[in-house]
C-alpha cells in the first residue's frame, strides 16, 4: 500500500497535482470522517485513477463561533480512514492558505441559498460555495463527490459549477444511515448515547408523517427544537436541534 501523502500548502499540492495522469476524483470534507465519507471515497476510487481528499474546517460557513469551536476534529482517525479507502493524497491547508485575501472575495447565490439552512444560518452557503470553488481551482478534479444528506448544498454546488462553466462533474452519493434510520453525520459524535437513539426519530418523522405539520408536532413532542421542516418540490427537508446540536436530513417524497 502506497504511503498517504499529506500536503499542507497549495504550492506543494499543485506540484503533486502536476505529476498525476489519468482521472482525478475529489472528496472535499471538514474531517471527523465516518462511513458516509468512506462511501464517497470508495465511489471515487472505483471511478478514477486517483482520489484526493481535503480536510479543512471552513470558518466562513459558520455563522456561530461556538459551533465552529465545537466542531469535532479527529485528524489521526481521519488519516486512518483515508488510508483504508485508497485515498492518494490529502490536502489540509490552514486558513491563511485558503484565504490569503482574508475572505474579501466570495461566491453568492441569490435564491435557494436563502431558504432552509440559509435562512437560519446567514452567510453559510456563501462560505460553502466560496471554499468549494477555491478547492476545485486548486485540485482540478474530473469528478467531485458529495453526499445527499446535505442535499441543499449538493444542488447549490451543482448549479454553481453549471453557472461558472467549471469542468468538473458533480457526483451525488446516497445518504448512509444507521439501522435506526439516523443519517450519518460528523455532528452525531457530540450526541449522548440516549440522544443518538432519540435522533433517529427525525427520520421516522419525515418518512411516516403525512404532512409537515404532523412531523413538526411529532418532533416537538419528543423534545426536539425544530428549525425548519418543509416540502420543496419532491423532497422533504428538516433541521432540528437535540441536546443543543443541529441535525439535518432529507428524503425524496
Amino acid at each position: 500500500m502506497n504511503k498517504l501523502l499529506v500536503l499542507k500548502t497549495i504550492s506543494d499540492f499543485k506540484k503533486y497535482r502536476s505529476t498525476l495522469t489519468g482521472s482525478v476524483g475529489f472528496v472535499p470534507t471538514m474531517g471527523a470522517l465516518h462511513a458516509g465519507h468512506a462511501s464517497l471515497m470508495q465511489q471515487s476510487r472505483t471511478e478514477n485513477a486517483h482520489t484526493i481528499l481535503s480536510l479543512f474546517v471552513n470558518p466562513t460557513q459558520f455563522n456561530d463561533a461556538k459551533d465552529l469551536e465545537k466542531y469535532p476534529r479527529t485528524f489521526e482517525a481521519d488519516l486512518e480512514i483515508a488510508t483504508e479507502n485508497g485515498v492518494s493524497a490529502i490536502l489540509c491547508p490552514d486558513f491563511n492558505e485558503m484565504y490569503p485575501d482574508e475572505y474579501t472575495y466570495s461566491v453568492m447565490e441569490k435564491s435557494f441559498s436563502k431558504k432552509l439552512c440559509g435562512a437560519s444560518r446567514p452567510g453559510h452557503f456563501d462560505g460553502v460555495l466560496t471554499v468549494v470553488m477555491k478547492l476545485f481551482n486548486i485540485v482540478e478534479p474530473h469528478k467531485a463527490y458529495f453526499g445527499e444528506k446535505d442535499y441543499q448544498q449538493l444542488q447549490l454546488i451543482k448549479n454553481m459549477v453549471s453557472a461558472f462553466f467549471m469542468p468538473v462533474e458533480i457526483c451525488a452519493v446516497k445518504t448512509l444511515r444507521e439501522n435506526s434510520g439516523l443519517a450519518l453525520s460528523s455532528r452525531n459524535i457530540r450526541l449522548s448515547g440516549e440522544g443518538k437513539q432519540k435522533a433517529a426519530l427525525i427520520y421516522k418523522a419525515i418518512t411516516e408523517s403525512k404532512t409537515t405539520e404532523q412531523a413538526k408536532t411529532f418532533l416537538a413532542d419528543h423534545g426536539f427544537q425544530v428549525d425548519y421542516l418543509e416540502d420543496i418540490e419532491n423532497r422533504r427537508f428538516v433541521a432540528a436541534f437535540l441536546e443543543g446540536i443541529r441535525l439535518i436530513d432529507n428524503v425524496a417524497k
